[in-house]
């Protein structure tokens, strides 16, 4: 059964999805990883992908910038699609010196200014967690692949282009212990949580706030490998 943003039947979609913001980054993941891929939504070019990755089956979509688009599709994906599982894997910035350009960070909790918790279901807390169970299959298979990752509380915000108060971010990190800037965890964590599902963030330190490396467009889009890696292999202990 469709949807107004999702062309998927029933049973096209896996129980566990790997959700980049990036469509384009969602096919990369599909045809690079994922065994007979078999696309199953571009509706508003936002790509979603179903195959198999070491005989388990996975889909790929992406989710759009934001909070407003991650809740759309995280929401239709649980609510509509019967998944269980959604791990985002996105770009971040740095707000602590701590976090270096392609260092992949495991969310522990997401701070938000945002209301869209408090809309969608009225919880007024400023702060979402992930699944506690599904962030130990990260941490665990992180461990097991001989991967560094860091684990931190992030920044999800509404507005990535802020005026005034340059500062800000110092105040987030030193006070509330943000490590690190987004826009999409805060509102998946709250959908899953609201539904009875599980959600993860898995980042990519893309750009700092305290160091002048930044990534690509293109790096953003295909290189970051490691993280993409770490989902695909999570998600195959969750399968398990």
């Amino acid at each position: 059964m469709a949807t107004p943003h999702n062309s998927a039947n029933i049973g096209d979609i896996a129980k566990t999805v790997l959700m980049p913001g990036d469509p384009l980054r969602a096919e990369f993941i599909a045809n690079t990883f994922l065994e007979n891929p078999v696309r199953f939504n571009s509706v508003r070019n936002m790509y979603g992908y179903t195959g198999t990755y070491k005989g388990k089956q996975i889909s790929v979509m992406g989710s759009g910038m934001g909070m407003p688009s991650v809740g759309i599709y995280s929401y239709e994906l649980f609510q509509e699609y019967g998944v269980e599982q959604i791990i985002r894997i996105g770009s971040a910035g740095a707000y602590s010196e701590d976090l270096k350009i392609f260092d992949v960070v495991l969310t522990e909790s997401a701070y938000s200014e945002s209301s869209f918790a408090k809309t969608m279901s009225g919880y007024e807390e400023p702060y979402t967690y992930p699944d506690e169970k599904l962030n130990q299959t990260i941490a665990r298979t992180a461990r097991e692949l001989g991967m560094d990752i860091k684990s931190c509380r992030i920044h999800s915000s509404d507005v990535f282009y802020r005026q005034g108060d340059a500062d800000y971010y110092i105040r987030l990190r030193d006070e509330l212990g943000c490590k690190a800037v987004e826009m999409e965890s805060f509102a998946l964590f709250h959908v899953a949580k609201a539904l009875g599902k599980s959600a993860a963030c898995i980042l990519t330190i893309s750009d700092s706030f305290v160091s002048p490396e930044i990534t690509t467009a293109e790096e953003r889009q295909t290189s970051f490998t490691n993280m993409m890696n770490l989902a695909l292999e999570s998600a195959v202990r969750e399968c398990e």
